[in-house]
């Protein structure tokens, strides 16, 4: 049966019971610039498959664009006449199978004009292996075809089981060009009998799933539909639970472009746990580096961690210096502090030292490979003992005296001038919190970042106009607004003045303002722009209406003031979805 379109459908597939009879016959000749073909008494299949194929890719001239477009058009009339393919279908695999498309017109090496008509009756013929540009139009490589093109099988709808699959998937709304790293990663779902895909994604919707969430998830971890519900991925969730964070929220990170492991992210999870974090220290270090838990941590990292916890640094203190410098949760900054354990403790150099000197400069440490002490105990014509005694006196020498990387002249200016490198404690003193106080301890944990970072951040707040003293006020109102990088401020600044044009003002009775993301920003400031220019709501309404209602008021009172709105408000949205697709792919 031919399945038909359906414009909710993004992703069709056809049964095609329907095929063409085939002539034995030769074929008429065709133009002199077209290649003879040998008679069979086989059917004769058009050999632009495998080894010509790929090579076609990369050896044949670049098609103009009229004559790809004739080309193309040939194959979905060819798909959708001769082989019974729904249009939407050869439409989508004539236009996104590009390489095949190169194949087929290296067999000609006629004028541009004749080469639509010698093909048309090429095909006539000569059918073609459909599961090439099938295969390719899903997202799967020239290069990689030879090892998915099933064996003996040339029409696709020869193998049932396979189709029945993809429309599984498409019917749950996969997209269609995201289904070849499924197939590459995960080619068993596509044996699975008839309903048990769909019982697969059923069983990750009663984990809590949104359905939308559970297409980001099976797309880029293929391996969740092999096998039972993943009890990894469950318990990931359960974590995500206890220390607050959504269970959609890792899908906004997930990239299309990369596999992940719920094992490794159980294991991250795990792993923080073990070693003393707190939940609420957890929520804070996963929500600023998602990436750490949807790849989990390298072994070089779990090495550096286990060792640092056996020198005996404390756990708060790591837990801050990751937080303020991500950087340091790489692999190759892991090495780097490896090297740093394993140099000092060759020059003899005692635990507790060690650990003063990790505790202190992790953050620079961390970005410099060392060279072999032996190395450098030569070059400098030092013994260990000496060697050691200057890294314990000034323990930034380790950097300029063993480093493998050209020294430059910011480690001078951060052991000359302390200034450059300001504490948060006292940042947090001028802004009048009292030294040693709970307030004080409070606010520490509030605040991210170096003290420098959180004085530039204050700094453009008085620079864009605002009254010392009352950015004192808001940022005590609000300290999440310096945990935001200077340059996300200005933007929200910026956007207030010059696109709404809100006096600047406004933020001082609702400095939550600079704490709401951007795009809930805009969304919702588009929509009452829009709502407000038809006179359907009063303008320079609040901040905090505009921003702080729920979305149900926000729909009722904003979206619902103008007969249209409903519409364009889905617009937007979707608008907004688009944008953010392709900035994360």
């Amino acid at each position: 049966m031919i399945s038909h379109h359906n414009g909710n459908n993004p992703f069709l597939f056809f049964h095609g019971s329907y095929k063409k009879p085939l002539t034995k016959r030769n074929p008429f000749p065709l133009s002199p610039k077209v290649p003879s073909f040998p008679s069979s008494t086989a059917t004769p299949v058009l050999q632009v498959s495998r080894v010509h194929f790929i090579h076609s890719h990369f050896s044949a001239k670049r098609l103009s664009r009229q004559v790809k477009g004739k080309v193309e058009d040939v194959l979905l009339d060819y798909l959708h006449s001769s082989r019974g393919y729904s249009f939407v279908d050869a439409e989508f695999i004539s236009k996104n199978s590009p390489s095949f498309v190169q194949g087929l017109v290296s067999e000609f090496h006629g004028q541009d004009d004749d080469v639509a008509t010698c093909l048309r009756k090429w095909l006539w013929y000569n059918p073609i292996n459909e599961f090439e540009p099938f295969f390719e139009s899903l997202g799967i490589s020239p290069h990689e075809l030879p090892l998915f093109l099933p064996r003996g099988m040339m029409y696709l709808s020869d193998d049932h089981v396979m189709l029945a699959n993809f429309h599984a998937l498409s019917n749950y709304g996969v997209p269609r060009n995201r289904v070849g790293k499924i197939y590459r990663e995960a080619k068993e779902v596509f044996g699975y009998p008839n309903g048990l895909l769909l019982s697969k994604f059923r069983g990750y919707e009663n984990l809590g799933l949104s359905r939308s969430m559970v297409i980001k998830l099976v797309v880029c971890c293929p391996s969740l539909l092999v096998g039972e519900t993943s009890v990894e991925l469950a318990m990931v969730l359960d974590w995500l639970k206890k220390i607050d964070i959504g269970h959609d929220w890792i899908g906004n990170y997930m990239s299309c472009l990369k596999t992940y492991d719920p094992r490794r992210m159980l294991d991250a999870m795990q792993f923080f746990h073990e070693v003393g974090y707190t939940e609420e220290q957890m929520h804070n270090f996963f929500k600023e580096n998602p990436a750490l838990l949807l790849e989990g941590l390298e072994k070089k990292l779990y090495v550096f961690l286990g060792l640092a916890f056996k020198l005996g640094l404390n756990r708060n203190v790591i837990y801050s210096c990751f937080v303020e410098y991500p950087h340091i949760l790489t692999t190759k900054c892991a090495k780097n502090l490896l090297g740093v354990i394993g140099f000092l403790h060759y020059l003899g150099m005692d635990i507790d030292d060690i650990s003063r000197i990790l505790s202190n400069h992790m953050h620079l440490l961390s970005s410099h490979p060392l060279k072999g002490p032996k190395a450098v105990c030569s070059q400098l014509k030092l013994r260990k003992a000496d060697l050691c005694q200057i890294i314990k006196d000034d323990p930034l020498k380790l950097i300029s005296l063993a480093s493998k990387l050209k020294q430059n002249s910011n480690l001078q200016l951060l052991r000359d001038d302390p200034s450059k490198h300001l504490g948060k404690t006292t940042f947090l003193l001028k802004l009048g919190y009292a030294e040693n106080s709970e307030e004080m301890a409070k606010a520490v944990k509030r605040f991210r970042g170096r003290g420098d970072q959180l004085q530039e951040r204050f700094d453009c707040l008085v620079e864009a106009g605002l009254d010392y003293n009352i950015a004192l006020k808001m940022i005590k109102c609000a300290p999440m607004i310096l945990n935001q990088k200077k340059v996300v401020i200005q933007k929200k600044i910026d956007f207030l003045r010059n696109i709404l044009g809100y006096p600047l003002d406004c933020v001082v009775a609702f400095p939550a303002y600079l704490c709401y993301d951007l795009e809930r920003i805009m969304l919702r400031f588009s929509m009452y722009a829009w709502v407000a220019e038809r006179k359907a709501a009063k303008p320079m309404m609040a901040l905090s209406t505009i921003l702080a209602s729920s979305d149900d008021k926000f729909v009722k009172y904003i979206v619902n003031a103008h007969p249209e709105g409903p519409a364009i408000w889905d617009g937007l949205k979707k608008l907004l979805l688009k944008d953010k697709s392709q900035l994360f792919p």
